[in-house]
């Protein structure tokens, strides 16, 4: 194998709150010659998605923090190129978590085969990928179940219109909210949702009482904030709550303070778990044999928002903040 060069995006200093450009640098490097049981991929898609800015900070989380000076780590499908490996040939497809830059050598252990049936292949970082798994695992975290009314927050994102989707196939009634029309008419034209509102045009509890004035059974917690407080409101006796995300304090520079309202969960006998989607990956052939049988018969649709080009990369991160993505953010690098 003659020797590649590569492009990568290195985290060149840690963020004070919402994350720039200069927190961000690209870079040049040579890929190193296979070694015996090495594979060498080249990335087609990366992902980006919010849970990355934890691994920003100094601080020690359920996951190691990036490196500075050195390559972030993501989601990203891509082709082989060249294989010293019995397990893989080139040409082969698979997912691996060596995002951010063009070219990667691995060993098998960290490679995943995914059919190139089905397209486009970044399928496999959305709906049928880790945010696809995400919305999956949160529903039976709580074995949400026909009849159950479930209120989504961030719905409009990678994970929350998936877990809609898939809670319409179970029979439920889902509310979701997100930061524009146009994602409201998303939820609610492509994605089946009975309901949806825009939680900038108002208190969010009152929307949420508007759109389920009985209360809900479910909530799928992608924002924390006000949208946690509001579903602690609305929740029914023996309600249960997915804690999967809180993107709206992800960028606080100060402790954020908890919802005024949590004494709920006594009065109302309410569950709530948090979960990390790696908790489910004993699982992934099951998630993937349902959610990829509804994805190939149009049951669950893959909506997607793609900025093209490695460099864009670190907009496309700091876009999900300001709720540019509808859908999974994307980076299509070849």
């Amino acid at each position: 194998m003659s020797r590649l060069s590569s492009r990568e995006i290195r985290l060149a200093s840690r963020p004070g709150g919402l994350p720039t450009a200069a927190n961000f640098t690209l870079a040049w490097t040579d890929a190193e010659p296979l070694k015996d049981r090495e594979v060498l991929v080249r990335n087609l898609f990366m992902s980006v998605d919010p849970y990355m800015r934890g691994r920003m900070n100094d601080r020690k989380s359920y996951v190691p923090p990036f490196e500075l000076g050195k390559p972030l780590n993501g989601g990203a499908v891509g082709d082989v190129i060249e294989s010293r490996a019995p397990e893989f040939k080139p040409g082969d497809v698979v997912t691996s978590n060596f995002g951010w830059r063009e070219y990667f050598v691995a060993s098998p252990k960290d490679l995943h085969r995914v059919s190139r049936e089905i397209q486009p292949l970044s399928v496999y970082l959305g709906a049928l990928g880790m945010t696809g798994m995400t919305a999956w695992a949160g529903l039976n975290l709580v074995e949400v179940k026909a009849g159950d009314v479930i209120f989504i927050s961030g719905a409009a994102g990678a994970v929350g219109n998936v877990a809609g989707q898939l809670a319409k196939l179970r029979g439920c009634r889902v509310i979701g909210s997100a930061g524009s029309a146009e994602k409201v008419r998303f939820l609610q034209e492509e994605c089946g949702f009975d309901s949806a509102f825009n939680y900038k045009s108002g208190p969010v509890l009152e929307q949420l009482n508007r759109e389920a004035p009985d209360g809900i059974d479910v909530y799928f917690d992608n924002v924390g904030g006000e949208s946690l407080e509001a579903a602690l409101s609305a929740l029914r006796l023996h309600g249960r709550i997915v804690a999967c995300g809180a993107i709206s304090i992800y960028n606080a520079e100060a402790p954020h303070p908890g919802p005024s309202n949590l004494a709920n969960i006594i009065g109302k006998r309410l569950t709530m778990k948090g979960f990390i989607v790696s908790d489910w990956f004993g699982r992934r052939a099951e998630f993937e044999e349902e959610v990829g049988a509804y994805v190939k018969a149009g049951k669950v649709k893959n909506k997607e928002t793609v900025m093209k080009g490695i460099d864009q990369a670190p907009a496309a991160f700091i876009g999900l903040f300001h709720g540019q993505n509808v859908g999974k953010m994307v980076v299509e690098l070849a």
